[in-house]
């Protein structure tokens, strides 16, 4: 992943957005643009070919991949990392230690929360400040999506190629290719790669409609009662 080395103010149209420039040097498709609105901090490092929208914040040591889209108004914490080719879209919220992978997208309104038992005063009657709580963090993997308005309740893993229905609530760990949905969210379907339900293929077997591929169904180790495991899901590799 390629970070910005230099920000150069003076390639910046009148009214127009900053184009940010590594020190390798670049052509204007690679170059990252933050629009004047913005509030990106200079301790970011935001990856080539990255827009930032109108009224998108981002904040101290947040680290953003290359070709990601951050929507408007949406909010990077301090310290989130995301991978290359994410979607932030408007007014989502991803609050610090956040970790995004590869393809990650969060949709509109979505929220990341990072605190157990958030209070915004101590037993005492005086403000909380940064250290006077435990900081915990949504982490999504690869490929992941998540849909708008949901909220993600840290601590908590969504699984590679994931898909969260728009409005669910997350409370629990969500393995990877399920679709879950619902307050609290359950899982009601698996989804492959391309982001569509897959179909039964046979006993334990799932079919993509529309790329093909075939994945395998499995239900927790042996001696272990299937009703007390999550289920998870591998695809089958091609031959």
């Amino acid at each position: 992943m390629s970070v910005v080395a230099t920000i150069s103010s003076d390639r910046r149209p009148c009214g127009g957005p900053r184009v940010i420039t590594t020190a390798e040097g670049g052509d204007e498709d690679s170059m990252t643009r933050i629009q004047p609105s913005a509030d990106v901090s200079e301790d970011a490092k935001i990856g080539e070919g990255t827009a930032v929208w109108h009224l998108a914040q981002v904040r101290e040591g947040a680290v953003l991949g290359e070709n990601c889209i951050i929507g408007r108004g949406a909010y990077v914490g301090e310290g989130v990392r995301m991978g290359d080719n994410c979607k932030l879209q408007n007014y989502a919220l991803v609050y610090e230690p956040a970790v995004l992978g590869d393809g990650v997208f969060v949709g509109p309104a979505v929220v990341f929360t990072n605190d157990h038992f958030p209070r915004s005063v101590t037993p005492e009657g005086k403000l909380k400040r940064g250290d006077d709580w435990e900081h915990v963090g949504v982490t999504v993997k690869d490929g992941a999506s998540i849909g708008a308005r949901s909220v993600c309740v840290a601590p908590v893993t969504i699984g590679a190629w994931a898909l969260v229905a728009a409005g669910s609530v997350v409370v629990k760990d969500v393995p990877d290719f399920a679709l879950v949905a619902g307050v609290p969210a359950r899982r009601i379907r698996w989804v492959g790669h391309v982001g569509v339900p897959l179909e039964p293929d046979g006993e334990n077997f799932w079919r993509c409609p529309e790329s093909g591929r075939r994945y395998v169904e499995h239900h927790g180790a042996a001696g272990v009662d299937p009703s007390q495991s999550e289920a998870t899901l591998t695809e089958v590799p091609q031959s």
